[in-house]
């Protein structure tokens, strides 16, 4: 019980807020994809393999980030009792974990077509240099925003063995999302980041933070837009989509740097967001325009 504790920690199992921001991405990809290939079987089953693979790949992703950022770790309020800094759990067996959950989600990874298998192989670039991002520039956040949404292409590609304007409009769009959602996320660290000396958007428009993530939800929220605007009319989609528009947007209006809580319940709100989403494709799939 004791190891198994310490897994749940390390993998942030504990804190699932992490995996639906991943797999959000995914489930809209798919419902957008069954728009244009009505397949009701298909998309439960491929909704239930990108969720599984979204656990593992965030609890692989999340080992890996604090066994780079372990003597980070240790100067960060926030972080410095995570189980590899404080001293739980080990780096060689930590690793042993990643490449166990790396091997089950390349299982589920098989499970698709080749074009998928391949999207899905090269994420992994992706997902392992992001953690040392933060080193070098002041963008870590738009390198998260091209990994986690990544699965916005390979779920497409799954149902529909092809690439898209349409999906192309959605992944850009989307990166700007977690621009912003990470923004809000990072405010928490400004302190402790400038310190040590990590970068990240917050610290880069600290002075204007307020307006660069609403620039960001503005750039997001305009592509979402786009790509509903022939669904706009009095019916269930257009509901949806206000219900959306309205969480991210108060996001901004409640954002204040002085109050690390109230960052983090706003952060998370990002979970309301992606699922309210999630059915506002659901609704022009299966045609429930009402």
């Amino acid at each position: 019980m004791h190891h198994f504790r310490i897994f749940i920690e390390i993998t942030r199992l504990n804190k699932p807020i992490g995996f639906m921001l991943l797999f959000w991405p995914c489930s809209w990809g798919l419902a957008y994809a069954n728009y244009f290939n009505q397949n009701l079987n298909q998309l439960i089953y491929f909704s239930i393999l990108f969720f599984l693979g979204s656990i593992l790949m965030r609890s692989a992703g999340c080992i890996f980030n604090d066994i780079a950022d372990r003597n980070f770790d240790k100067k960060v309020q926030r972080t410095k009792s995570r189980p590899i800094t404080s001293g739980k759990i080990s780096v060689k067996h930590s690793i042993s974990y990643v490449l166990a959950l790396c091997l089950l989600a390349f299982l589920i990874l098989i499970q698709f077509n080749f074009f998928t298998i391949m999207l899905g192989i090269s994420s992994m670039s992706l997902a392992f240099t992001y953690p040392f991002m933060k080193r070098y520039t002041y963008w870590p956040q738009l390198f998260l925003g091209i990994t986690f949404n990544w699965g916005i292409l390979m779920a497409w590609v799954a149902l529909n063995n092809s690439i898209s304007l349409e999906i192309i409009i959605l992944y850009f769009s989307a990166i700007f999302w977690t621009l912003g959602y990470d923004t809000i996320y990072g405010a928490q660290d400004i302190v402790d980041d400038e310190i040590i000396g990590l970068k990240s958007t917050a610290i880069k428009f600290k002075k204007n933070i307020k307006e660069f993530i609403l620039m960001c939800y503005l750039i997001f929220t305009s592509g979402i837009l786009y790509l509903f605007k022939s669904h706009i009319e009095l019916n269930l989609t257009t509901f949806f989509l206000a219900l959306f528009i309205l969480s991210i947007f108060i996001q901004v209006k409640e954002f204040d740097i002085s109050n690390n809580s109230k960052m983090l319940k706003l952060f998370k709100v990002n979970n309301i967001s992606g699922l309210i989403l999630f059915i506002s494709f659901l609704t022009i799939s299966f045609h429930y325009e009402i």
